[in-house]
């Protein structure tokens, strides 16, 4: 099988390396939830966005063992939350929520306003640990691994991804299975499978996060420029993948 897929030179893929393509997905994500045995819970934190609708298609066409959810923060887009319709309509399949605790929420607006997190690195890290890790955690509590779309292209801080890593905060197994496909990939993936994607996508929004600290990006700027735009792009995590600023890959399934 294949594994040295590219993009052809005007980004677009023939049918034959997206079959290929779509083969070795799935075979890493069928190998993966078997890795954790018949009593392990392998769960895939989806962000609704481009990436994480592919995943959602292969895992549900699949009918892979692999729960999906979602970390609703109270802050989506309208489009993002409306995702959630379009999975249930095209796949039959409830994606879960996870939001965050609302006396947690309640106390930072009280503390800081409600839109504190322009006003800090610090205070945006606060809102996000409300608002998504806190939320993670509950989700993960019974899981023994899980899934997300980070893919190395998409930032600096992503550029050493590798398909296995080790979530230290948690004990368990993190994978990230489209870690070496491109953005071109994605596309023509989602495209000719007919995947329904983020209508935010064909507005200049490449990374889809809250709407206050999410906004659409210039030709020519990295994929994550609009995510928390006004700080500096070598801090732009928000909790949930800490090892993208560590880079410490641990070998718990072996990449095909």
């Amino acid at each position: 099988m294949r594994n040295d897929i590219s993009p052809d030179r005007d980004g677009t893929q023939d049918a034959a390396t997206l079959d290929d393509l779509e083969a070795v997905l799935v075979e890493r994500l069928t190998r993966i939830a078997h890795a954790h045995g018949p009593q392990g819970r392998v769960k895939f934190a989806s962000s609704l966005a481009a990436e994480d609708m592919l995943l959602t298609h292969a895992i549900l066409r699949n009918q892979l063992p692999i729960e999906i959810f979602t970390l609703n923060t109270g802050r989506l887009h309208d489009e993002t939350v409306g995702m959630l319709a379009k999975v249930k309509a095209r796949y039959g399949y409830s994606i879960v929520e996870y939001a965050p605790r609302q006396d947690d929420v309640e106390a930072y607006v009280a503390a800081h306003g409600k839109n504190a997190f322009y006003e800090s690195v610090d205070l945006r890290k606060q809102c996000c640990q409300i608002r998504k890790v806190e939320p993670l955690g509950r989700a993960l509590a019974d899981a023994d691994a899980w899934l997300t779309g980070q893919r190395r292209e998409q930032s600096v801080t992503r550029g050493e991804l590798s398909l296995n890593e080790h979530d230290d905060a948690r004990g368990i197994a993190k994978y990230n299975p489209l870690f070496d496909w491109t953005e071109a990939q994605v596309w023509a993936y989602l495209t000719a499978r007919d995947v329904p994607v983020n209508p935010l996508h064909a507005r200049g929004y490449p990374s889809i996060g809250c709407e206050p600290c999410t906004r659409a990006i210039k030709p020519g700027e990295d994929s994550r420029a609009g995510r928390w735009w006004w700080e500096s792009k070598d801090s732009k995590e928000c909790g949930l993948h800490m090892s993208n600023l560590k880079s410490i890959p641990v070998t718990v399934v072996q990449p095909h």
